[in-house]
């Protein structure tokens, strides 16, 4: 029995000399751990939610199309627009005072610019390997999907910033995407590529200022094949029953030019940066993600331009995140999937045809490329 006793006590003794079995050191230990929990806690705290609806103005808003919107954005500080890619209409703009302003940087939503200037330019074809270090190479489709960076930074410096700026003005960027909508701000584009050149301009968006409209716009003529339509907001029943689309130009883009980005735009929600968005093979959605910060407003940004193509209602979806660390375009492309799940739920897409489910014409997407140097 001494023995048995006599072991434990000697253990305990030598953890006291050395500080570690006492009341006090444990004590302090405790102190320590509590002080550092307590200085980690703000870095990782969230940042606190808003309303984004406050000041909205919602007549003529598709209703439907809103309640889904508003669910999916939460309390972000951001903004989505919703517009129908064949006439130009927007359904809905939740956060319309954000959504109206002067824009924001881009980010990797302006490596669609740089796709469809390189591919009409013949710089590039869809299958196009682009060596982006000694042994890593990436073709357009799997550049889109993992947002690369240095891809991208390479076809804008083939470019050159005055083929950059042709193809930029011909998809709406720098002027008002909407035709006499109040409070529309138009986004920028720079006159020169004076900060890191044009190759961080085609890659990040640096120099370039856009707003939502101009996204969604934009995103509308390549879901409808080629034609910028000025962006429309009706405001009351009647404006609704006599709308009439208004087409700004048809678009001066290679023949396949819009396909070939297509697969790219497939593969981000398939196996890409925007797999938040929730792939369904027989519902897809199309979209290109940014993540990036602004520095002339000192705020992350987040943002997700997509459309779908099932059913008789496609739709336009833009999902604008501003703030701390905790927006990216990821996380954007999340917000876009639940307005898309949220409709499919309601059967928004196929009411008018068939309750069956059509899917794409769009060939499946199968790759094993690893994912390396992306931008989101």
């Amino acid at each position: 029995m001494k023995r048995f006793f006599l072991i434990p006590f000697a253990v305990y003794s030598l953890l006291q000399l050395a500080g570690i079995a006492s009341p006090a050191a444990a004590q302090q230990r405790k102190k320590k751990t509590t002080t550092s929990r307590s200085k980690k806690l703000p870095y990782k705290a969230k940042v606190p939610g808003v309303d984004p609806t406050v000041g909205d103005n919602v007549d003529g808003d598709d209703l439907t199309i809103r309640r889904a919107a508003v669910n999916a954005l939460g309390t972000f500080a951001g903004s989505v627009v919703v517009v129908d890619p064949t006439n130009g209409r927007i359904l809905s703009m939740v956060n319309q005072r954000l959504a109206l302003k002067t824009g924001f940087v881009p980010c990797s939503t302006i490596k669609l610019v740089t796709s469809l200037a390189a591919l009409t330019e013949g710089l590039v074809s869809k299958n196009t390997a682009i060596y982006t270090s000694r042994y890593v190479s990436y073709n357009m489709t799997q550049a889109l999907a993992r947002s690369n960076n240095q891809y991208f930074h390479i076809l804008g410096t083939r470019l050159g910033y005055d083929r950059v700026r042709h193809y930029a003005e011909m998809l709406g960027l720098g002027e008002k995407a909407g035709l006499d909508i109040p409070g529309e701000q138009p986004g920028y584009f720079p006159d020169s590529a004076k900060i890191g050149g044009v190759g961080l301009m085609t890659s990040f968006g640096t120099g370039i200022s856009m707003t939502p409209l101009e996204l969604a716009a934009l995103l509308g003529a390549i879901a409808n094949g080629g034609t910028l339509y000025y962006l429309q907001y009706p405001r009351t029943q009647e404006e609704v029953e006599h709308f009439a689309p208004r087409i700004k130009h048809p678009l001066q883009l290679a023949p396949t030019g819009i396909e070939d980005i297509k697969m790219g735009m497939r593969g981000a929600v398939d196996f890409g940066t925007a797999r938040r968005a929730g792939y369904d093979s027989t519902e897809p959605i199309l979209g290109k993600t940014g993540t990036c910060t602004d520095f002339q407003t000192a705020s992350h940004m987040g943002w997700f331009g997509s459309f779908n193509e099932v059913g008789a209602h496609r739709l336009v979806v833009v999902v604008m995140l501003t703030g701390g660390r905790n927006v990216s375009g990821p996380i954007a492309a999340g917000v876009a999937g639940a307005i898309y799940r949220n409709l499919s739920a309601q059967h928004y897409f196929v009411a008018d045809i068939t309750p069956a489910k059509k899917r794409s014409d769009l060939p499946d997407i199968i790759t094993t490329m690893p994912c390396c140097g992306t931008g989101h």
